[in-house]
């Protein structure tokens, strides 16, 4: 069984904390509710939470004070401020205390379920670990994309990050027909004038690396653009 969220709810008013909590529950997460920030922050302090939901007037320690503790010694979990106030002073002073997003007073249940849905589910996404690439055999050529080298028996060429980019995806299509606007979006991230005429110096940048191999070459597709072949 999938271990529920557990939520972190510091809320003054009983009877608005009491409705918020228990659809919270309905919905399946665990709340642990505090009726001030003293308290609060003693609880965090102590326990783990996957979200902190914080009413801004709070008694004894208000919930901008309280995220600013909170954010001293945890960096990571999501805060979500319920306020009467919507001034704008109000939201940059809560965001600039670490806060994430805001809920303005009268709010309703499923707006506040989405938001929590919303911080969780980020929460949930693991860095992918880095993976060596293989080299990949283009005739003579040894092309090692993790170091950015091509090599020909004894003789080693570094390439630009740029020149890198774009032979690894070329290499990763040999002998197809790739698209300018394709190459581009991929290696560029736009396909705008400046990018174009880029991809152009580039190619020439290639093609005389790769002269030492006359089998390997890049091949203009009239009015498309790109193949690599490799001659096989």
């Amino acid at each position: 069984m999938e271990e529920k969220a557990r939520i972190l709810y510091v809320e003054d008013d009983l009877t608005l904390s009491y409705v918020t909590r228990d659809n919270l529950e309905i919905k399946g997460y665990a709340v642990d509710h505090c009726e001030d920030g003293i308290i609060a922050l003693q609880k965090i302090n102590t326990g783990t939470y996957d979200l902190c939901i914080l009413d801004v007037m709070l008694p004894r320690m208000d919930g901008f004070t309280l995220a600013g503790e909170i954010r001293k010694n945890n960096t990571e979990i999501p805060i979500l401020f319920l306020t009467a106030r919507s001034s704008k002073e109000d939201r940059i002073s809560g965001f600039k205390l670490g806060g994430d997003d805001y809920i303005t007073k009268p709010y309703n249940i499923e707006e506040l379920v989405l938001k929590i849905e919303v911080f969780l589910k980020r929460r949930k996404i693991i860095p992918e670990i880095p993976t060596r690439t293989a080299t990949i055999r283009l005739g003579q050529f040894t092309f090692d994309p993790d170091n950015q080298k091509l090599l020909a028996g004894q003789t080693v060429c570094y390439l630009t990050r740029k020149e890198n980019e774009l032979l690894s995806f070329l290499a990763t299509h040999p002998d197809q027909i790739i698209k300018r606007e394709e190459i581009l979006r991929k290696v560029w991230g736009s396909d705008h004038f400046f990018a174009s005429r880029s991809l152009d110096v580039f190619i020439s940048r290639l093609r005389k690396i790769l002269a030492f191999d006359s089998r390997i070459r890049i091949e203009n597709v009239h009015n498309t653009g790109y193949r690599l072949k490799t001659g096989l």
